[in-house]
Formats: C-alpha cells, sequence, structure tokens
C-alpha cells in the first residue's frame, strides 16, 4: 500500500455516520473530524439546541463538502430510533457506521460522605444502566439491522476505564460500562457469523477526560485546582494529564476505515497509561 492508498483509506466521501449523543463534548469533537474527512454526519441526540452548537462549529470550518444534520432521537426509546433511521435513509440512503456516544453517570447514583451504597435508590441506578446499556443496545438493533441488510458497516461503542477497573464511588456507572464492553464483544461475533465478515463491531474505552459531567469532580470549582480524586487520577497516570477529546481521534477513525478492516470485537483502550501502571 502506497502513501496515496493510506490517506484515501481515511476519506469518508459518500459514507453516513450517524452519532448518538453527538451533541456532548466527545461526540461533538468525533462529529467535527468525521465532517473533516468527508463524511455525511447525523447527530443524533434529545437536545437538538445543543446538537445546533455543533453544527455551528462545523459550518465555521474550512472546506467542507461533507453534510451535517441534527436528527432528533432518545436512545432509550425505539419509536423515536425508527423514525430517525427512515429520516436518515430517505435522505442519505445508506448508514455506513454508528457511534454509540450516549451515556453517563448521575450524582444520585455515587457513594459519597452523605450518601452509603446501601442507600442508592433504584431510579438512579435504573437510569445509569438503561442510558448506558440499553442506550447501546437500541441503537444497534435499529441502524445495525440496516447494516445487516446492506452487508457492510462499522459500529463503534463508547466504554470506559472503569470496566477494566471500577472506580470507587461509581457502582452503576462501572458496571454498565462493563456492560458495554462485553455486549461490545458479543456483537462483534453475532453480526460477522449471521450477517457478515464486513460488519464490524469495537469500542473505545477512554481513560479520564475533563468533561462538563465531571469537571467538578476532578478540579474545584472555585479554584481550578486538583481535587483529591483528580490528583489521585493523574497520579496513576504515566503520561500525567487528563485527555483531550482530540485524543480519541486517531483510535476512532482508525476502527471506522478501512485500517482496520480485520479488526472486529476489541475494546481499545485511550487512557494515557493507566490501564498498564499498577500503581508501584
Amino acid at each position: 500500500m502506497d502513501l496515496q492508498e493510506l490517506t484515501k483509506s481515511y476519506d469518508m466521501t459518500g459514507k453516513t455516520v450517524v452519532i448518538t449523543g453527538g451533541a456532548g463534548v466527545l461526540g461533538g469533537e468525533l462529529s467535527c473530524a468525521l465532517v473533516g474527512c468527508n463524511a455525511n454526519v447525523v447527530i443524533l441526540d434529545r437536545d437538538v439546541r445543543l446538537a445546533e452548537q455543533v453544527i455551528h462549529r462545523i459550518e465555521m470550518m474550512e472546506d467542507v463538502t461533507a453534510r451535517a444534520v441534527v436528527v432528533y432521537g432518545d436512545v432509550l426509546q425505539r419509536d423515536t430510533l425508527l423514525q430517525a433511521e427512515e429520516t436518515i435513509r430517505s435522505e442519505f440512503g445508506a448508514i455506513d457506521a454508528l457511534i454509540n456516544g450516549a451515556g453517563g453517570n448521575k450524582p444520585q447514583a455515587t457513594t459519597g460522605v452523605d450518601r452509603s451504597f446501601f442507600d442508592l435508590p433504584d431510579d438512579a441506578l435504573r437510569f445509569v444502566f438503561d442510558l448506558n446499556i440499553l442506550g447501546t443496545i437500541l441503537p444497534s438493533q435499529i441502524f445495525g439491522k440496516t447494516m445487516a441488510e446492506q452487508k457492510d458497516g462499522a459500529i463503534l461503542n463508547i466504554s470506559s476505564m472503569n470496566a477494566f477497573r471500577p472506580l470507587t464511588r461509581i457502582p452503576a456507572y462501572s458496571a454498565a460500562k462493563a456492560g458495554v464492553s462485553n455486549f461490545t464483544q458479543w456483537l462483534a461475533v453475532h453480526m460477522a457469523q449471521e450477517y457478515s465478515p464486513y460488519i464490524r463491531v469495537n469500542a473505545l474505552a477512554p481513560g479520564f477526560f475533563l468533561t462538563e459531567q465531571n469537571r467538578f469532580l476532578l478540579t474545584d470549582r472555585e479554584t481550578g485546582d486538583l481535587t483529591a480524586r483528580g490528583q489521585s487520577i493523574l497520579d496513576h497516570t504515566p503520561m500525567g494529564r487528563f485527555g483531550d477529546p482530540i485524543d480519541l481521534l486517531g483510535a476512532a477513525l482508525w476502527l471506522l476505515s478501512p485500517m482496520s478492516a480485520f479488526v472486529t470485537g476489541i475494546v481499545l483502550p485511550v487512557d494515557g497509561g493507566f490501564s498498564a501502571f499498577s500503581g508501584v
């Protein structure tokens, strides 16, 4: 393979990528990168107004020939996903890739000085499980069926380092992301054996990225200094920093591109070495 062929492997002209939770910090960065690679990007989100901010950012990019659109969809409501799938196929035809980026934690499902594990409420635990597990499975059913009909496609799930090493205080989120990793492996085998070896399913396991969700768990709201938890994380991250959303782009583009044509069923850490460090 020469350099021209290598470069062309990351040109997604004519491809359509659906991103659930595409209005978030990580999803927004992936949306911009994919448009920059000439993919048509569909940001699937419940918060259309937030998604429009990502669209505005994309519109400010230079030399963009691909399209980015917002489509309403709730990853926990099958009917909205079915409607979204119909809208996307009528607009773009094939759906070539799905990024399951919707997910997150809930403060009420987190232990602390005022909330023991034994007091975590059912509804908060259920919310975290549903958002991360069902919120990955349901879009994979709806959009994965399209890929099964096409005999081609790529699904990229967003797991977490918590799936490898559960963190203190967040039992539901850690367990839910472990479920995402397990489901990734299951679906990879199922799609390849039952439908087509050209349908690949993989996951990224981000380490510790500063997002709006965790910023004030890792840094002090008033001073901006690291909290004890934030400092402990950096002490166990050999590269000595938090991840930046752009740190996910190389791994994501590789797993969506033909350059990873023989890769399916993996959960790839992007963690600054956290998973490799024993703490000693």
